[in-house]
């Protein structure tokens, strides 16, 4: 391409060509131009564009990742996205306001000389570079509008994502509350064994609607509902998952709501039915009673037995509002709540009310018989003694008191009323039905108590609402305080209760029942040995606000310790009624089952009382049960008699009786010294430190001691040791020896063999052959010992026996008998020198009070 250059020689010839506006100053013309002011600017102003554009491509790509980012699942993610999504937006708002700046100080940079003259006019550079600022300012302002337009939707779906996240938690934890209340509302399903417990359910059932967690978890559900009403109202994008959780909550409050007043309803039905069958048995109860006492001598008038029959029928007349009358109709108005034991329980109820009204029809029958007006012909009749009549007229006016005194005078009766219309046999009768009657109704009144006890406290001590209340040395020590009492309730409430109420027609038979059950008896023991241990702790927190809240919640007007003593109180109780039940049974059927029963409760409260004995021995180095059962135990004073030891030891022992606590076991005899402890109850219960013990396998006995028929020996290892025990009575002294004849009866026949040498020695009663049992062989020993009254052998004639001794065996209780001596035995004395320094001799033997020496058989 050809360009034509012109040659100028001046700025004249310069201007003919380029008007002076268009030229600067230096060239003579009027332009305002400074090179490196607009250098400046255009480097300034293609900076800001760049910025201008890294800002929006920024700004766009920020923007995506929010539209991309998914939404977390759980209230502690949304919180921490939404928080560090704030703060980026911030970052890149402070990044887009420092690009605003920079573009406006720009401009103003450009605009300076308009600012300093508003006459200067700005040359076209000037105005270009002025509207590409502009343009690149208004820009930014559109896109930071467009992302503010954004974030605002952004931040919002944020926000309503945590109020979900918040919803659902809250929704997650309101819900499983609420169903906990509703399984523990659920669990109150019995319908109860009586009134009483109706009414404890349905305060326990009212107590649990007003507890604090109940009422927190309904409001907490209706605020939670109502908060998701407000989210939907609110055009919150997650309707469709709020929507059906504010259902489920209204629907689940509702739920609970009806099953309480259901579960209410459904009790205050039970409370009825029970009150009905409650006032049915207490009306038998007094018809019976009524039975029993009318008084048997007025009867046998006209205008007695018309009295009697019109008492009778008045008290029929009180049944329209207290007996069952149709068992169907109660049948269907209560079958809501019916359950197998408590349709059994009003068969029996709706049983001894036929029975009852059928005793009434029997003695109507009879009193009218008496009340007819009957015209009798007359018989040639022997007169009857007038000291028989007066005597027969005393004995019924002693008889017609109140029921308490025609039991106590029954037998009285049957003697001089053998001829009258109602029989002793009809009384008899009503007798063994009230016995049975009242060991049914305590039995029901005992597992109820039990219950009380176990759901009003034992339960409570595992509540956690509880918790705060009990006191730090409480905790954990339900097991010491109840001991097993939960095992005593669960037998009596499902199987003893329900097999005695088996025996209401028969009571006579009762006694069956108690000896197919007598080994489930054995947990009294384990009961009665946890009670030192039970009473000390109650001792100690008896004050405790624990105990006094649970008292306040069972309205009991007793406290705890008296409700412990019941186990105590109720298998003492039982020999009672079973001494009664055998008072008016001895001619029936199950009489024998009766005695046996009786027999093997009495058994069971000594053995209760034997090992509560035992376990307060104190010193024992060894194991108790190894020495097998124990037998008997009982306080004795005891002299002793040794080979061994000092000589004015010896003598003077004789005159020092010391108190000692003997336990006869069938390996043992443990010697122990009584000790009591100070303190209340239990606590004062007496220790028995353990002294010494002698094997039984070595031991002999001489029966009689000269000049006291209390007394009698005990002689170990070929009388080396020998012991006067003085039995409070005769009759002690003889239960003990009987003992230690049957424990000798398990020997061996090595032991036997044993006996035969300690006989050549003491001329003891010889053995049978060596072929007959152990067993035959000590009868027969005992049986020529009881016939003689005297051996010539043993010392002063006295009846002196051994067991058969087994080296072998003794062996292991050599260590028990190292304590014989005599300076150790009598533990308390100082030295063999003076004896009189003996505790045991200034507590027991009364100082220097010196006693007659009694009989020594066998002294040395």
């Amino acid at each position: 391409m050809k360009v034509p250059i012109i040659m100028l020689s001046s700025l004249t010839e310069l201007h003919s060509y380029i008007d002076k506006t268009q030229l600067t100053e230096d060239l003579g013309g009027s332009l305002d131009y400074c090179h490196n002011r607009w250098l400046s600017h255009r480097t300034a102003i293609e900076n800001f564009a760049l910025m201008v554009k890294q800002t929006a491509q920024m700004l766009q790509s920020f923007g995506t990742e929010l539209a991309e980012t998914e939404l977390p699942n759980d209230v502690q993610l949304t919180s921490s996205l939404l928080i560090a999504h704030t703060e980026r937006k911030e970052k890149t708002k402070e990044d887009l306001r420092l690009a605003l700046k920079q573009g406006h100080d720009i401009l103003d940079s450009i605009k300076k000389p308009v600012t300093e003259n508003p006459e200067y006019k700005l040359n076209q550079d000037q105005l270009d570079n002025q509207t590409t600022v502009e343009r690149l300012l208004a820009q930014l302002d559109e896109t930071e509008a467009a992302f503010d337009e954004f974030w605002t939707k952004h931040q919002q779906k944020l926000e309503q994502c945590l109020q979900l996240r918040n919803f659902e938690q809250n929704f997650r934890q309101v819900k499983a509350t609420l169903d906990i209340v509703s399984e523990r509302l659920s669990a109150f399903t019995d319908v109860g064994n009586s009134c009483s417990h109706v009414d404890h359910i349905l305060k326990d059932l009212a107590s649990f609607e007003e507890r604090s967690r109940v009422r927190a978890c309904h409001f907490s559900s209706i605020a939670l509902a109502c908060e998701g009403d407000q989210f939907i109202q609110n055009n919150h994008y997650a309707v469709d998952s709020i929507l059906p959780k504010c259902s489920e909550l209204q629907q689940l409050c509702d739920a609970f709501t009806s099953e309480t007043n259901k579960r209410r309803a459904l009790l205050t039905k039970s409370l009825e039915l029970h009150s009905l069958l409650e006032k049915s048995m207490k009306w038998c109860d007094e018809g019976i009673y009524l039975l029993a006492s009318q008084p048997v001598d007025k009867c046998q008038s006209q205008d007695g037995a018309e009295s009697a029959l019109q008492e009778i029928e008045k008290f029929l007349d009180t049944g329209v509002d207290n007996k069952i009358s149709d068992l169907n109709k109660i049948y269907e108005e209560y079958k809501a709540i019916l359950n197998q034991d408590l349709m059994e329980h009003m068969q029996k109820v709706f049983q001894k009310q036929e029975s009852m009204e059928e005793m009434f029809q029997k003695r109507q029958v009879s009193l009218k018989k008496l009340a007819a007006k009957q015209t009798r012909p007359v018989q040639p009749v022997a007169p009857r003694p007038e000291a028989f009549l007066k005597k027969e007229l005393k004995s019924n006016m002693l008889r017609r008191m109140n029921y308490r005194r025609a039991k106590s005078e029954m037998s009285e009766i049957h003697q001089s009323r053998s001829g009258s219309v109602m029989d002793d046999e009809e009384n008899l009768i009503v007798l063994r039905r009230h016995v049975i009657n009242e060991l049914i109704e305590t039995e029901r009144a005992y597992v109820e108590e039990l219950l009380c006890v176990l759901e009003g406290y034992a339960a409570e001590m595992d509540n956690p609402l509880m918790t705060h209340l009990i006191l730090p040395g409480l905790q954990n020590k339900k097991d010491v305080l109840f001991g097993n009492m939960e095992e005593i309730y669960h037998f009596h409430n499902r199987i003893f209760l329900r097999e005695l109420e088996n025996y209401v027609e028969y009571p006579e038979l009762v006694g069956r029942c108690f000896l197919e059950r007598m080994e489930d008896f054995q947990i009294y023991e384990k009961y009665c040995q946890n009670k030192p241990r039970s009473e000390s702790l109650w001792r100690q927190f008896s004050d405790s606000i624990f105990f006094q809240e649970c008292q306040k919640k069972l309205d009991h007007k007793l406290s705890l310790d008296s409700y412990l003593l019941k186990p105590v109180q109720r298998i003492t109780k039982y020999q009672l009624l079973l001494k009664e039940m055998l008072k008016y049974s001895k001619n029936c059927e199950g009489a024998e089952d009766l005695q046996e029963a009786l027999t093997s409760i009495l058994g069971i409260l000594k053995a209760v009382n034997d090992s509560m004995h035992q376990i307060a021995i104190t010193g024992y180095d060894g194991n108790l049960n190894e020495l097998g059962k124990l037998l008997m135990q009982g306080s004795f004073s005891v002299w002793t008699d040794h080979k061994k030891g000092h000589s004015k030891v010896k003598d003077l022992a004789r005159f020092k009786p010391m108190q000692r606590h003997l336990f006869l076991h069938e390996k043992a005899v443990l010697f122990c010294k009584r000790r009591e402890e100070n303190g209340e109850g239990y606590e004062k219960a007496p220790s028995y430190s353990y002294k010494h013990s002698l094997n039984m396998t070595a031991v002999g006995i001489t029966e009689t001691v000269k000049g006291d028929a209390k007394k009698f020996e005990i002689w170990y290892n070929a009388r080396e040791e020998v012991y006067i025990i003085q039995a409070p009575t005769p009759e002690i002294k003889a239960t003990w020896l009987n003992e230690i004849r049957k424990v000798w009866g398990f020997f061996s026949l090595a032991e036997a063999s044993q006996h035969r040498a300690l006989e050549q020695t003491h001329s003891f009663p010889t053995p049978a052959s060596s072929n007959t049992s152990p067993s035959r062989n000590m009868a027969r020993n005992i049986k020529k010992l009881e016939e003689r009254k005297t051996d010539p052998l043993s010392p002063e004639g006295h009846i002196t026996s051994a067991a058969p001794k087994c080296p072998e065996k003794s062996k292991g209780w050599a260590k028990t008998s190292q304590s014989l001596d005599v300076s150790e035995e009598n533990d308390c004395w100082s030295s063999a020198e003076d004896p009189l320094n003996s505790s045991d001799a200034e507590e027991e033997g009364g100082g220097e009070k010196k006693l007659g020496v009694p009989g020594m058989g066998g002294s040395k």
